[in-house]
């Protein structure tokens, strides 16, 4: 489980048959073989470490679902440790499954501030609501406006400055995540309209 307040950014070193080699741009010394880590917002495991490299394995659905297909060697990417039971939660809960990829479809200066427009497919839109939490590229973020098939979030200098949100031109692709509480609520909802939870079920579990 992970914040959505990502740490720091690295690099990407090489690909090589199916892992990646990531060299972090801060101070990572205590990352450890087996520890999770998130890097753009996914889920990955550390299998070796190689000084200040570390390095991780992509599967097939990692690929599949997620921006990773599209990076380079040299590519930056947003690094963040798994949460410890204890410490301050600070964005949301984030899991670092992905649920789809955005684009940018426009960018708009404000000030020293500026927005994102991003695209996602139309039904990732019922999890997405206006001042509801989501997680880009493994950022927490706080949505200012929903639109048809997107939705609209603002960039503070402190963010564009400490992850890779800064550099988004219009067209690049996102890892996005979708507020979990929002899953949870949607499909009990779901199940309600369908008749699953009725009540008899909730005499059967103690809520009648």
């Amino acid at each position: 489980m992970f914040t959505g307040l990502i740490e720091g950014k690295g690099e990407i070193i090489r690909f090589e048959k199916g892992k990646m080699y990531i060299k972090p741009l801060f101070a990572l010394d205590e990352l450890k073989i087996g520890e999770s880590i998130a890097i753009n917002g996914v889920c990955l495991t550390v299998i070796k470490r190689q000084g200040d490299i570390f390095i991780v394995e992509l599967s097939p659905e990692t690929l599949s679902r997620t921006t990773f297909k599209f990076y380079h060697v040299g590519d930056l990417v947003n690094l963040e440790r798994a949460l410890k039971v204890g410490d301050r939660l600070g964005g949301h809960l984030v899991t670092g499954h992905v649920d789809t990829i955005g684009i940018v479809i426009g960018k708009n200066e404000k000030g020293e501030h500026f927005e994102l427009n991003i695209e996602i497919p139309k039904k990732w839109m019922k999890y997405v609501v206006e001042k509801g939490s989501i997680a880009v590229d493994g950022v927490s973020l706080t949505i200012n406006k929903c639109f048809d098939n997107g939705f609209t979030v603002n960039i503070i200098p402190h963010t564009a400055k400490i992850t890779i949100l800064g550099q988004y031109r219009v067209g690049s692709r996102v890892n996005i995540e979708t507020d979990l509480i929002g899953k949870y609520v949607a499909r009990l909802l779901s199940a309600w309209e369908k008749g699953e939870i009725n009540e008899e079920f909730l005499k059967k579990h103690g809520f009648w």
